[in-house]
C-alpha cells in the first residue's frame, strides 16, 4: 500500500497507509487528522481541506492539463495562507505513481 506523510503545523511528520482511490482528504480524515476537516465533503465547495504539496510532487498531483480547475482556484482564494503550492485535499487522489507524497498543513513553516 503506498505511503504518503502529512507535516503537522509544528513541523512533525505523520507518516500513514494511503490506499489507492481515496482522496488525500479521505486518507487525513480516516487517520484522524483534524486540521483537514473537509467540511463539504469534497464537493468543492469550501477550503477547509487546503494543503501545501511538496515540490517533488507537484506536478503528479495537479489533474491532466497540467493546471489546477479554475473551481478549485476560487475556493482556495477562501484559504488562508494560500501559496504556490497550495491545494485542495480533497482534488488530489491516491495512485500509485504518488507513494511517498508528502503535504504540509496550513499553518506549517516550510520553504516550499
Amino acid at each position: 500500500m503506498p505511503k504518503m506523510t502529512f507535516i503537522m503545523p509544528d513541523g512533525t511528520p505523520n507518516e500513514v497507509d494511503a490506499p489507492l482511490g481515496l482522496s488525500v482528504m479521505e486518507i487525513a480524515q480516516k487517520h484522524g487528522i483534524d486540521q483537514i476537516e473537509g467540511a463539504c465533503g469534497g464537493s468543492l465547495a469550501c477550503a477547509t481541506c487546503h494543503v501545501y504539496v511538496h515540490p517533488d510532487f507537484w506536478d503528479e498531483t495537479l489533474p491532466d492539463g497540467g493546471e489546477k480547475s479554475l473551481e478549485e482556484e476560487d475556493m482556495l482564494d477562501l484559504a488562508f495562507d494560500i501559496r504556490k503550492s497550495s491545494r485542495l485535499s480533497c482534488q488530489i487522489m491516491m495512485r500509485e505513481d504518488l507513494d511517498g507524497l508528502t503535504v504540509a498543513l496550513p499553518g506549517t513553516k516550510t520553504d516550499w
